[in-house]
């Protein structure tokens, strides 16, 4: 396809400060929920969602479980030096693998007062992890890159021990304040599992047990897939050509169930999130990728979708293309990293609605719910600041078809 010019002034609008949701509401259900469907908007509260999905809807959830990410060292000095943890990339770069270690791991960081860490200097902390005491060293490897190294004198304790018992969790900067202790169960989905992400997958912090007891009396169907939410999502965009924007890579992870199911889904398929979103289209691409030859890799590049083709493959055919390939390759799970930019001119192939909070103005996030609602995006968020809304990321909620 012809890629379109992308103007930032058409993604932009104004939010006051005191719209930005600086805490979570104290039932997570309660929040507001507005809904879209073919120009039509409506207003509901979080735990009528069920009422609001066809019978048969298969909702897709990002389970990923965000890490304190943000570490806290102190020199001898006294001096603080901050250690937030970015990607792995020793001895794996495999978010999963890397967490479990039981041996020295390397990250690309971001470094707070880096200035005042000196080359050579080993810091140290002392972690208490279930009652024992652990020394937890972190060695700067490489300034201009960041890379950290971080060992410790407990080979039966595994890395994502020491980061839960001694990180804070690393809210987004738009709040603008210190994490508080509800924050560590309020900034994660009650179905997170797998630790990796330093940003929540927020449009599921608004689901409950109750949520779930009425989804699947009503038959509304579940598939979970993985995406590792990196600090890339908060990044704005800086360049009057959006499509020079250097869209950030996160690791996603699906298994054979979830292809499955989305492969038989006779119903509409609602992604939970632009995370659910980012990794659904990307599984897609991946199955065009294979039908296309152009390796076996699962990487999907920022532009890869709009590339020119003559055909592209059905949501059917592209899917059974990964059943395939994981069959012969013996694999009950894949594993890639996506860089996809969505933006006004997509055509999604495999969503027909999509959950998601209100996002900061003329960001990546934006163009992909333009891409979605079209012209009507502008309607829909001038109705949520209209009604009084709360936006971001411990904000309301909404409900888009496409």
């Amino acid at each position: 396809m012809d890629i379109p010019q992308i103007d930032l002034r058409d993604y932009e609008y104004t939010l006051p400060d005191e719209r930005i949701a600086k805490f979570p509401l104290e039932k997570r259900d309660s929040s507001q929920v507005l809904h879209y469907q073919k120009g039509e908007i409506q207003h509901f509260h979080f735990c009528d969602i069920p009422e609001l999905l066809p019978v048969e809807t298969l909702l897709v959830y990002n389970d990923t479980k965000v890490i304190p990410a943000r570490l806290i060292f102190q020199r001898e000095t006294g001096a603080k030096i901050e250690i937030f943890l970015l990607a792995p990339t020793a001895p794996t770069t495999v978010i999963p693998e890397i967490m479990l270690a039981k041996h020295p791991v390397t990250w690309e960081t971001m470094i707070g007062n880096a200035k005042k860490w000196k080359d050579g200097e080993v810091l140290q902390g002392k972690v208490n992890v279930s009652g024992k005491e652990v020394v937890l060293n972190a060695s700067l490897k490489n300034r201009e890159s960041k890379l950290v190294e971080f060992t410790w004198n407990d080979p039966e304790i595994a890395f994502v021990d020491l980061v839960e018992a001694s990180g804070e969790i690393p809210l987004p900067p738009y709040l603008n304040r210190k994490p508080e202790v509800e924050d560590r169960d309020r900034y994660q989905t009650v179905y997170s599992k797998k630790e990796g992400a330093v940003a929540a997958p927020t449009a599921g912090l608004h689901f409950t047990a109750a949520v779930f007891e009425k989804l699947r009396k009503k038959g509304i169907r579940e598939a979970e897939v993985t995406l590792h939410v990196s600090a890339g999502t908060f990044q704005p965009i800086k360049v009057d050509n959006v499509l020079e924007h250097p869209m950030h890579s996160e690791q996603i992870q699906i298994n054979r169930a979830t292809i499955k199911s989305l492969l038989k889904n006779q119903g509409k398929t609602v992604a939970v999130g632009t995370t659910s979103v980012r990794t659904l289209e990307s599984l897609f691409w991946y199955g065009v990728k294979l039908i296309e030859g152009k390796g076996e890799d699962f990487f999907i590049s920022k532009l890869f979708a709009y590339e020119k083709r003559e055909r592209i493959p059905s949501k059917t055919d592209a899917l059974q293309a990964i059943l395939n390939w994981m069959e012969a390759n013996q694999q009950d799970s894949i594993l890639g990293q996506t860089e996809i930019f969505i933006f006004p001119g997509y055509v999604f192939r495999m969503i027909e609605g999509l959950i998601t909070n209100f996002h900061q103005p003329g960001s990546t996030l934006v163009l992909l719910i333009a891409t979605i609602l079209g012209e009507d995006w502008k309607k829909v968020y001038q109705e949520a600041l209209d009604k009084n809304y709360r936006f971001l990321s411990y904000g309301d909620s909404s409900l888009l078809w496409l």
